[in-house]
């Protein structure tokens, strides 16, 4: 229930700064071209809080529901205007003017994703080298030519300093390219490059299991079997284990290293074991019996003892990325722009039918992201923010009355036609706009639930 909560939570307060910057960016340039704004809202519904500003006394408000926003603003099409005023009103405004503050509103939730992603960049951006573990015996990575060891340096001239660049890359550059150049440095230090055929990639990455699927996995963390922290009133404390010991065997089986151990434990609860540890250059000989505790559906032992980690080890497993704050102002600018491309062509992918839908995120798994981002710190729920704001961007442009690309393409066509479109067909269009709406979120919720029930 902890946990749902403060899933929710972060739901909540990412859709809340979200919302704001997109709204606040149509308030912001409506004011600047002098047209005047009735009420800034975040969320729709009964009002939570209320206050009256004291330029035009506009009206901010938090309502109850925070499911989006919106920006009012005076419109002789939506109630009478003084005379005094109708040069304020929305509706009296050029194209360009009326345009502009339309688009403001994904022009910031662009801007905020650079921001993000300048001070994820100038702070510094860690992630875990892309070093290979395993190669899964006739898998497409082995037919190619990976091996153990090998470490991703490049994607088709694209540097991958992480694993999370390296999936980011296969999966966006199949969209465009039949074959990709992969790359990688071989344990003994030479430099070789495989050739991966495309196909298929984006069903694999449909389920996250886009480095599985290509018989990949990432090498972990080997620790040497020597405890470092135990727990009062535990299992390991309670057999008299002690910090610097070295586990030897288990039920007479030789222990390698940690991860061994901890699996040797966890299928093991209520079990005795009998261990020897060394200590101080002598033989020991203790029995230790974990405890239960249940995770998801099953039960695994645990006995409440940490590893010792050699110093250096864990940052050898892991990159870096940081630049100045100059270079990282690019840097952010061509990342949120590979990400929108990447958007658009997944989208466009969907339409025709390459891409499956499944790749749809609703409202359900962006809640479990945000808690997931948040839970593991700053820089991840930064990360979280600017692609869901870039994702903003990009869907509030798509050419769907209601959204504000359907205004920008009501402009379009009125540049054209050489004047005003009737309110009849903008009422119409907008109706057919909230139809496309409710059936994209009904299917990404469908999808949602089809994902984390089934």
């Amino acid at each position: 229930m902890d946990a749902l909560l403060f899933k929710l939570l972060f739901f909540i307060v990412a859709l809340a700064i979200l919302i704001a910057v997109h709204e606040f960016g149509h308030f912001w340039v409506a004011r600047k071209l002098g047209v005047k704004v009735l009420r800034f809202s975040i969320g729709f519904g009964r009002p939570l809080w209320k206050r009256v500003g004291k330029v035009d006394e506009t009206e901010f408000v938090v309502a109850s529901i925070p499911l989006g926003g919106y920006v009012k603003m005076l419109d002789e099409r939506e109630a009478p205007v003084d005379p005094e005023e109708q040069a304020r009103a929305f509706n009296r405004q050029s194209l360009p003017v009326r345009s502009a503050i339309v688009v403001a509103g994904p022009l910031f939730n662009f801007l905020f994703a650079i921001f993000a992603f300048w001070l994820i960049f100038v702070t510094g951006d860690t992630g875990i080298r892309p070093l290979v573990g395993e190669v899964s015996e006739a898998s497409r990575a082995e037919q190619i030519g990976f091996q153990p060891g090998d470490e991703i340096l490049a994607v088709s001239g694209k540097p991958t300093p992480s694993w999370e660049l390296v999936i980011y890359e296969l999966l966006g550059r199949s969209l465009v390219e039949p074959t990709l150049s992969i790359h990688v440095r071989t344990k003994e230090g030479d430099e070789r490059h495989y050739s991966l055929q495309t196909e298929g990639l984006q069903a694999l990455a449909e389920e996250g299991q886009i480095l599985k699927g290509l018989g990949l996995s990432p090498a972990r963390l080997i620790l040497p079997p020597v405890i470092d922290e135990v727990l009062v009133g535990e299992p390991a404390d309670r057999a008299g284990l002690q910090s610097g010991d070295r586990i030897i065997s288990v039920d007479g089986e030789a222990v390698e290293n940690w991860n061994q151990w901890v699996e040797y434990v966890r299928a093991r609860p209520e079990q005795s074991l009998q261990m020897e540890v060394e200590r101080a250059s002598q033989i020991l000989t203790i029995s230790l019996t974990p405890t239960s505790r249940k995770e998801g559906d099953k039960t695994i032992g645990r006995v409440g003892a940490g590893p010792k980690v050699p110093e250096g080890l864990r940052e050898s497993y892991q990159s870096l990325v940081r630049y100045g704050p100059i270079e990282a102002v690019g840097r952010s600018m061509a990342k949120t722009w590979d990400y929108s491309i990447l958007m658009l062509r997944m989208l466009g992918k969907m339409i025709v039918g390459e891409v499956s839908v499944k790749n749809l995120s609703g409202p359900i798994s962006i809640a479990d992201y945000a808690g997931k981002s948040a839970s593991h710190g700053m820089v991840y729920f930064l990360k979280f923010l600017a692609v869901v704001s870039i994702s903003l961007g990009v869907l509030n442009l798509l050419p769907i009355p209601v959204l504000d690309g359907g205004h920008l393409f009501f402009f379009l066509i009125e540049a054209v036609k050489g004047s005003p479109l009737s309110e009849h067909f903008m009422e119409q269009g907008q109706k057919m706009g909230m139809l496309i709406l409710l059936a994209i979120m009904g299917l990404a919720i469908f999808i949602d639930l089809n994902r984390y029930l089934g």
